[in-house]
Formats: C-alpha cells, sequence, structure tokens
C-alpha cells in the first residue's frame, strides 16, 4: 500500500471534518472535562477518552499540539543523530495517533513501520480513521502500566502519557521502554515543573539503563538545575482551530504549546555543544542568551562585534543548538 507524506498540513486536513454532525455545545463540554482532567492531580487507571465524542474533541483540540511538541522532540533527536534511521516505531499510549504523524514526518523519506498502542479503544478507533492512507501502522488495544511488554522496535515514543500513571507504573514504563528500544526513547510531558520532574525520573531511568541523552541536554551528567528553582521546557507554535478558539475565546490563529523532553539512544550522538534554554533577549546592539552548557546553566552576550555570530544569535530560538553548526 502506498502511503501520502504525513505532516501538520496532512493532520489539519484529516481533522477538519471530525468534529462534522457533533453539536458544537457537546464538543466544548467534552473539552472542558478533559481539561479538567489533565489539570488534577490524580493519577488514573481506566481510560480517560469515553467515547467517539470524547475522543473527536480531544483530537481536534490537542492532537495539533502533541504533533508539534514530538515534532521538536523528534527534530533535536535527528540533528543529534542525522545518519540514523529506525525502521520500526512503538507509540506506547499513543491514543490518536499524534506522536506517529511526528515520527512518519520526521522520517519522511522512509517512514518506520508503526504500532500504536493504547488502552482507549475509541482513541484507537479513530485513530486508524484518521491515518487511512497516511501511516503505515498497527492500532492494539493494551493496558498501559506496569504489566506492559514490549515487543523489540528501533524508536519508541511515549507523548503525553506519565501524567496519567502512578509513580510505580512510571518507572515501569520507562524500564520496559529502555529494554525494548534497539535505537532511541523520546518521552515528551507537559512544560510544567511537574511536567519537567516526570521527565528528569524518565531520563535517569534511561541513563542508568545505559542510554545516552541526545536532546536536549548537551550531556548525560545530572540536571544543573537546582529541584524547585526553575524547570526546562521548550515551546512549539501551534495553528489553532476553530474549536481551540470556542473553548479558550481566543482570538489569535495561534497558541504556544510547552513542553519537556528526553530523547535517549543507545548509539554515540552529537548532542548540542549547549542549549538555548529561554527566548532570547534581544537588545539595542546585543543578544542575551539563557544557555545549557556541559558545565552547567550559563549566559551568553553577543555583540555586533561578534560579527556573523550576532546574526545568528538574533536568529536563534528558544530550544536551538548553541552556537550553530558552521555550514559548509
Amino acid at each position: 500500500m502506498n502511503f501520502s507524506a504525513a505532516s501538520a498540513e496532512s493532520l489539519r486536513t484529516a481533522l477538519a471534518g471530525l468534529l462534522d454532525g457533533l453539536p458544537p455545545s457537546q464538543a466544548t463540554k467534552a473539552v472542558e472535562r478533559l481539561i479538567a482532567h489533565y489539570r488534577g492531580a490524580t493519577p488514573t487507571d481506566a481510560p480517560v477518552l469515553r467515547d467517539r465524542s470524547d475522543v473527536a474533541a480531544y483530537a481536534a483540540y490537542r492532537m495539533p499540539a502533541t504533533f508539534e511538541a514530538a515534532r521538536g522532540a523528534l527534530d533535536a533527536l535527528r540533528a543529534a543523530a542525522p545518519e540514523w534511521v529506525p525502521g520500526t516505531h512503538t507509540d506506547v499510549g499513543g491514543g490518536t495517533g499524534a506522536a506517529s504523524w511526528a515520527v512518519a514526518e520526521a522520517w519522511d523519506g522512509n517512514p518506520p513501520r508503526t504500532t500504536v498502542l493504547d488502552w482507549a479503544e475509541p482513541a484507537l478507533a479513530l485513530g486508524r480513521e484518521l491515518a487511512a492512507g497516511a501511516l503505515d501502522a498497527e492500532w492494539r488495544r493494551e493496558r498501559i502500566g506496569t504489566a506492559l511488554r514490549l515487543d523489540e522496535t528501533d524508536l519508541v515514543t511515549v507523548s503525553y502519557v506519565l501524567k496519567e500513571l502512578t509513580e510505580g507504573d512510571r518507572t515501569a514504563l520507562v524500564t520496559e521502554a529502555a529494554r525494548a528500544a534497539r535505537g532511541a526513547v523520546v518521552i515528551v510531558e507537559p512544560g510544567t515543573p511537574d511536567g519537567y520532574e516526570r521527565i528528569i525520573a524518565a531520563r535517569s531511568v534511561l541513563v542508568d539503563a545505559g542510554f545516552t541523552v541526545a536532546a536536549p541536554c548537551p550531556h548525560s551528567d545530572a540536571c544543573p538545575i537546582e529541584p524547585g528553582t526553575d524547570w526546562c521546557h521548550f515551546s512549539a507554535r501551534v495553528s489553532r482551530s476553530s474549536l481551540h478558539r470556542r473553548v479558550k475565546g481566543g482570538t489569535l490563529p495561534y497558541e504556544d504549546e510547552k513542553y519537556a523532553y528526553v530523547a535517549a539512544t543507545r548509539f554515540p550522538v552529537s548532542p548540542a555543544p549547549a542549549r538555548v534554554t529561554r527566548r532570547p533577549q534581544i537588545r539595542k546592539g546585543l543578544v542575551l542568551l539563557e544557555l545549557c552548557a556541559p558545565g552547567g546553566l550559563d549566559r551568553a552576550t553577543v555583540t555586533k562585534r561578534h560579527g556573523p555570530l550576532y546574526k545568528q544569535a538574533r536568529d536563534a530560538e528558544w530550544g536551538d543548538s548553541w552556537p550553530p553548526a558552521e555550514e559548509g
């Protein structure tokens, strides 16, 4: 079977007619209930998405943001390992498949064969429907927890899943992902202080299992951020749908999705020499950069006297490698 190229645009096209026939008030209420759940502090061992209306509202509202966050993490992995191409991929807790769309786009010339695992059958069914003709994927119902056993695969992704699990299930899942992954594990969580804490805990499990951190960190040593003082996270620009605007009452055509992530590999990589950890501050004649470097947190002031580096600093974005790789 021939598959079309997966992309943000093709995903938006697939989502465009998803809410047809679903009353706007019902979609809005479903999204509001889901938001309340995800902002809550109580993990669950039951599916959050109960029926098709829940899943349709979730997909239309959340898939674009999850896609962009996963794409940001995968872009950083590819920058650290440009020659690596996974042949197989398992998306744990993948739901309607946003991370799987991001993986297919990341390696669009040779996308891997994907297996999406989730415990919510309505999510799997809708994901399968959305991906028809776009993804080479199998959709399989599995309970995501301590008892989960994964087949060996080149790449494992776990996006926006850990918050839904108990602490014991989180550790067991990341341990199992590390065991099953022949090449890399990518974990994405919300860019909140508690999301960052879950990423740091997962990062420790992966490093203890022998993995090398490919991104965002420029090293595999302990995170230099003092617990409770700050958190490492990044931002992805997401086009807003009409459902976003109805629920949030916003007028802008976009919003920024904050996310935290770790990408780790079983093979040698070339991580960023340093990572821009905040939006660069552009002043008259200079740019201020907040960095995470191998030696710890750092700041750089780049002025016009730095020549071409000054223009690169003005063009730098939150999450970029620093300094930029030399061309040629």
